[in-house]
């Protein structure tokens, strides 16, 4: 099982991020926790970016080759280049449980 996972949701604008990630981490942890590993848990932050609908395809299939993907680039490095790509501020000591 990966370290990390990547999730491409479908939603509308009135909803809110913290209450996406809520369910979804209730119910995948239970599932995994009863498929896989009774002590499975999910680390306490999350990023949550937006898609358009045009780049959606390359996202999922983005996510289908993610663990072959980080092993030749670690998840920690790829996150941090896509945060500086974006221009997105971060102080390191906080992005990581």
């Amino acid at each position: 099982m990966p370290d990390h996972v990547h999730v491409l949701v479908r939603v509308r604008p009135a909803q809110w991020a913290a209450e996406i990630m809520r369910v979804v981490k209730t119910n995948s942890s239970r599932w995994v926790r009863e498929k896989w590993t009774p002590d499975f848990a999910w680390q306490t932050g999350y990023g949550v970016f937006s898609v358009s609908e045009s780049s959606v395809a390359a996202v999922m299939k983005y996510i289908v080759r993610q663990v072959g993907h980080h092993r030749k680039v670690s998840f920690r490095e790829e996150f941090v280049v896509f945060l500086k790509k974006n221009h997105i501020e971060y102080d390191e000591r906080y992005i990581w449980d």
